[in-house]
Formats: C-alpha cells, structure tokens, sequence
C-alpha cells in the first residue's frame, strides 16, 4: 500500500465525516438521527475507530511536532500558490476542502513515515518489542 491510497483512504474519511455538499456523515446524522439513531450512533463509532487508528499511528509515527510541521508546510504552499496566483480562495467551501486536504496529507505522510524512514535508513521502527 503505497502513499497516495494511504492518503486517499484519509482524503475519503475526511470528506465522508464533513464536507461543503450536503453528501457527509454530520449532516446525515444532524438530518436523521431521530429515526435512525441507532444507524447513526454505528456509523459514528465505526468513523471513530477508524480515526483513533489513523491518528494513533500518525502519533507514533510523526509526533505532535511533526503533524504541526506537515500542516505549516501545506498552509506555506498554499500560500505561495495563493500569491502566485494559482490559487483563488472564493468562498467557504473552497477553505473546507483545503483544510481536508491538508489534514488527510497530514493522516497520509503520519502513516507512511515509518515505511520512508525505513527505506532511506534500513532501519525498522519498533515500539512493542517482545521475546
């Protein structure tokens, strides 16, 4: 599994919980969690476990400190694109999904650091280790 699926699978949690579109988990549970609360409620758990996933490896992998420097790297560039003109910021929606962008490049680079760091290094992260 190679970076731009491990970034994809973040891109996609990111816009199935929240996105501009009326096509999100938050609206469809604000919409309907009177009639469907226990769909809701399990869709909200499964969405929750696959987060806690996603950011406890992030976590282990890049630390608190890393994930600041990929976000301050994200919003450098896309000021630079923004200055340069290349990118125009026209309303809320265009700001949400930068921000999804940014955090699922985030989530992505936090789970393919280890597997990078071991291909420039040779050497393997360890956390458990057992004999």
């Amino acid at each position: 599994m190679g970076f731009a699926l491990r970034w994809l699978i973040a891109f996609a949690l990111l816009a199935l919980t929240f996105n501009p579109t009326p096509w999100n988990y938050v609206r469809w549970a604000l919409a309907n969690h009177t009639e469907q609360l226990p769909l809701v409620v399990l869709a909200g758990l499964i969405l929750s476990v696959v987060y806690i996933v996603y950011l406890r490896a992030t976590l282990r992998s890049i630390g608190a400190f890393g994930m600041a420097m990929v976000l301050a790297i994200t919003a450098a560039c896309l000021w630079v694109l923004h200055d340069y003109g290349l990118l125009t910021l026209r309303g809320s929606s265009h700001l949400i999904w930068l921000a999804i962008l940014a955090l699922s490049l985030m989530l992505g680079i936090g789970l393919s650091w280890s597997h990078l760091r071991r291909r420039l290094s040779g050497q393997s992260d360890m956390d458990d280790v057992s004999e």
